[in-house]
């Protein structure tokens, strides 16, 4: 009886942000990884490793999810969304973006990318969110700065002007 061997990478197609990527990948290369390094797109930030900060959180398929925590192989196919997939094309900082820098509500900025993705995919399922429909969307996110109440009043402000 033989024993295969696993595939050692695999190819795969996404699209990141509206452009299309087809690479050769590692079949236990993490999707965070494949987002920061394969891609370049150095915005998704990498805090824990193990799922727990949401420093890495994107969008896949619509949902926010971890990257720390997905192959690269899971996301063959997806649609993925990153921080850098906020901005509108002209440059211009999204109503969201704005709304953390008018509210304070980062300091260091380490969590903000992962922090406005969760935010953002709580209003596009929800536009005018309570306080506490914020709180519960960013909930898998940590911060060590700014205690929260400035994050949740940014994501709040953007649903009162929605």
């Amino acid at each position: 009886m033989s024993v295969e061997e696993p595939a050692r990478s695999c190819s795969i197609s996404v699209e990141v942000n509206g452009d299309v990527y087809d690479r050769e990948v590692d079949a236990r290369r993490l999707l965070v990884h494949f987002i920061r390094d394969d891609i370049d797109l150095t915005g998704t930030h990498i805090g824990c490793d193990t799922g727990n900060c949401g420093a890495c959180t994107i969008h896949l398929d619509g949902v926010a999810v971890k990257s720390c925590m997905l192959l690269a192989v899971q996301a063959d196919g997806a649609k993925i969304a990153t921080v850098e997939g906020l901005a509108p094309i002209d440059g211009e900082l999204s109503p969201l973006q704005q709304s953390f820098s008018a509210h304070h509500a980062l300091q260091c900025g380490y969590c903000t990318p992962g922090m406005l993705m969760s935010a953002s995919a709580l209003l596009a399922q929800n536009p005018r969110p309570s306080e506490e429909e914020a709180r519960t969307a960013i909930q898998g996110n940590i911060c060590r700065c700014t205690g929260y109440v400035n994050i949740v009043e940014a994501i709040v402000s953007v649903g009162e002007g929605a």
